[in-house]
């Protein structure tokens, strides 16, 4: 299964989903800068979340040699420790923006990175405070924000996340990686029902891409309807690449144990208009 599908399905059930979710979320700190460098510095065709395995190999050892060359380099450093994540490198992509942040300590792009770094290797309240010190309170950055939101759900404070989020949607209205992080939010409290409502109005949106729709799929499978899930999946992708995605759904909701645990919580009676588990 092709690297960036694999991110996009893997480890969904129960606190997987919360990996997924800050995945969405961090994808969306990349900048332009991020994805492509320029001068002597090795290009990247494609963002590393669109990369199939071997290409994130190839292009991980051509921008590994280019960072041995100038650690400090801020483009490289950031595009290498998104290609080390990529590959599941994430202590290593930690290292290396530990010392490119040390190198470049008033980098607002580099601070966003370092706390990505941060999330990915488990590190949240340092993820925290490291966004927190990237985003400037005249000009705040709604990609930031929803990025606070997925590593609070990590950390358990579903609350605090879904705050983040609407803080984020106040400034982007409609953007579909919010709706969707905020659909996933509802997922890890087991209530489904709210998690379809954001997720089909984050793929509603024109520029929702393929990882809003899987997710999407993943939410109504989990609900036992896996017919329209399946047909969810196999929008906009390649056959190829659609055929891995039903497998990989079908080997997850076929652990009946984990998503009839969160089906039974999403069943459990409610107050009159309160729409969270919380």
């Amino acid at each position: 299964m092709p690297a960036s599908l694999t991110t996009t399905f893997t480890n969904r059930i129960l606190q997987g989903a919360a990996a997924s979710l800050l995945v969405l979320a961090l994808a969306g700190c990349s900048t332009t800068k991020d994805r492509m460098t320029t001068g002597s510095v090795p290009k990247l065709t494609k963002p590393v979340e669109e990369m199939d395995a071997t290409e994130l190999r190839s292009a991980t050892d051509r921008l590994g040699q280019a960072y041995e060359k100038n650690p400090r380099d801020p483009v490289t450093g950031v595009n290498y420790a998104n290609l080390l994540r990529m590959n599941g490198r994430d202590t290593q992509a930690l290292a290396v923006m530990q010392q490119v942040a040390i190198a470049n300590p008033g980098d607002r792009n580099v601070l966003a990175a370092y706390g990505k770094a941060q999330a990915a290797a488990g590190q949240f309240q340092q993820a925290l405070d490291t966004i927190g010190r990237a985003q400037t309170p005249d000009r705040p950055d709604w990609k930031l924000i929803s990025a606070q939101g997925a590593i609070l759900d990590q950390m358990g404070r579903a609350s605090d996340a879904r705050q983040r989020y609407r803080d984020a949607l106040d400034i982007q209205p409609n953007e579909p990686s919010i709706l969707s992080n905020l659909g996933m939010s509802y997922v890890l409290t087991g209530d489904l029902r709210t998690a379809e409502t954001y997720l089909r109005s984050a793929a509603s949106q024109p520029t929702a891409d393929s990882r809003v729709r899987q997710n999407l799929a993943l939410v109504v499978g989990l609900q036992g309807r896996f017919p329209e899930a399946e047909q969810i999946a196999r929008r906009e992708l390649s056959p190829q690449q659609a055929d891995a995605n039903v497998a990989y759904l079908r080997g997850m909701l076929s652990q009946q144990n984990s998503w009839q645990k969160l089906a039974a919580k999403d069943k459990t009676p409610r107050a009159a208009g309160d729409s969270s588990t919380n």
